[in-house]
């Protein structure tokens, strides 16, 4: 007897009915009380209850701190960041005070350790350069082919077939994952951007525009002159984006795509399996599409709020936004407050400094001024009706979302801009599994079910 055909979207419909229809079973069976965890003394989340990270590694590529140890108590401090020992100020500072883009600079530093001299920099910059650049047809047949919104999955399709491309795939010898990195590093722009044009092209009917990479151009500028359709941009847009790709390169081992980084590391995998796994991490709102929540809060409340240069009224919905009677009703506000900062971020405070200047440029003053109001009075509110027992402060998210929307990069590329950058960390961090652990990552996981004895199916 011949079957009946099943199209593609036939079985999605049938697949889709089925679950609605098993789902309610799969929530009781899978749901386990939240005071077995307690018993049990898991830390969920790999946090303790003080809000600490369980400690499952070392490493020397970046420090993270935001309290000190003072006559055996905990006391809070302005967050610092610290690059293999270099402060994140310094490091930036040092990069405007000699007037040249460095996010090619500080990849050096992080994946090499030391701070490069000329020639080492010089030479960085064009092994950089010669490997902007992809297979032939590569954008053709992978990208342009298979458009979508979700442009952090174009990106991963896109490496992963890169693997069929690199003979020495599978080599994990430290030579071969440095030049692997290298070449991640430089393609990661030309996947996003691309793949974003496509989309543009062929979802959102706009123009379709694919400019090749000028090998003389750092990093931030090649982004700005593949997305923009006449390929210009002012010195401050492209000195702000350089700061914020700095920003997002590293920010320890225990951030969740990073901490993937090393899962999938210590099994064996492929460097571009490894960076997969990275990406699909990244592209959760909890992590990566943070500033894009955002935006999206910063547009209701524009909706909502009748003067937005009254503070006293944005203070009110902001109110009703923590009492989850506004916007999502999930009783954040978002962009305020972070899983490790206490008193400050240090890279919200420099993306600050970039956002205030590029809405100067560009007549947004006001809008800046309401991103500050929210921040102000959102932290205060906060303050006074949450039990914070660390303190919070505005995250780097708060004021990233507002920076890339003045330099005209859509929302869908928010999240794989953060991926340009901390590719760079990822690839350290790898490098630093493989030198250091040779075993597999496999963590404890008590079961609190029940033995059961076996029921033949016609008696069920």
């Amino acid at each position: 007897m011949e079957q009946k055909k099943i199209t593609f979207e036939d079985a999605a419909v049938y697949s889709r009915s089925y679950a609605e229809r098993q789902i309610d079973a799969c929530q009781e069976l899978f749901e386990i009380e939240p005071d077995q965890y307690f018993a049990n003394n898991v830390q969920r989340g790999l946090r303790d209850v003080n809000g600490n990270g369980v400690l499952v590694g070392l490493t020397n590529i970046s420090t993270v701190n935001s309290k000190r140890i003072i006559d055996g108590k905990t006391v809070p401090i302005e967050g610092e960041l610290f690059y293999r020992g270099y402060k994140i100020n310094d490091l930036i500072d040092g990069l405007y005070d000699r007037n040249h883009f460095g996010f090619e600079e500080i990849a050096y530093l992080l994946l090499f350790g030391e701070l490069p001299d000329v020639g080492q920099l010089k030479e960085f910059r064009n092994i950089i350069s010669m490997n902007r650049t992809l297979p032939t047809n590569f954008m053709r047949d992978i990208i342009l082919k298979a458009p979508s919104k979700d442009i952090m999955n174009s990106m991963t399709r896109s490496v992963l077939t890169l693997a069929s491309y690199d003979e020495k795939m599978a080599d994990t010898s430290l030579e071969n994952v440095l030049q692997q990195s290298i070449k991640m590093i430089a393609q990661f722009p030309m996947l996003a951007v691309y793949a974003y044009q496509a989309y543009n092209h062929y979802e959102l009917g706009g123009s379709l525009y694919i400019h090749r990479p000028d090998r003389s151009k750092s990093m931030a500028e090649n982004i700005l002159r593949m997305l923009r359709p006449d390929s210009s941009y002012t010195e401050l847009e492209a000195r702000a984006l350089d700061a914020a790709l700095i920003l997002h390169m590293e920010h320890g081992g225990g951030n969740n795509s990073t901490f993937t980084t090393r899962v999938v590391t210590s099994s064996g995998a492929d460097t571009y399996s490894v960076l997969a796994s990275a990406l699909s991490s990244l592209k959760g709102p909890k992590h990566g599409g943070a500033n894009i929540k955002v935006m999206e809060m910063m547009e209701d409340i524009r909706t909502h709020v009748n003067d937005t240069k009254d503070e006293e009224e944005v203070a009110e919905y902001l109110k009703k936004i923590l009492h989850k009677e506004a916007f999502d009703h999930t009783g954040l506000i978002y962009g305020v407050g972070h899983a490790v900062y206490s008193l400050s971020d240090p890279r919200a405070l420099i993306l600050e400094d970039y956002a205030k200047k590029l809405a100067a440029a560009n007549g947004l003053s006001d809008e800046y001024r309401l991103y500050q109001t929210v921040a102000e009075r959102g932290l205060d509110l906060i303050r006074k009706e949450r039990n914070i027992y660390k303190g919070v402060c505005v995250n780097v998210d708060f004021y990233s979302g507002f920076l890339y929307s003045m330099l005209g990069i859509p929302t869908e590329l928010y999240t794989p801009i953060f991926a340009m950058a901390r590719v760079v960390g990822w690839c350290a961090h790898r490098m630093e599994q493989l030198i250091n652990e040779d075993k597999i990552m496999r963590p404890a996981y008590k079961s609190v079910s029940e033995n059961r004895g076996y029921i033949k199916l016609s008696e069920r």
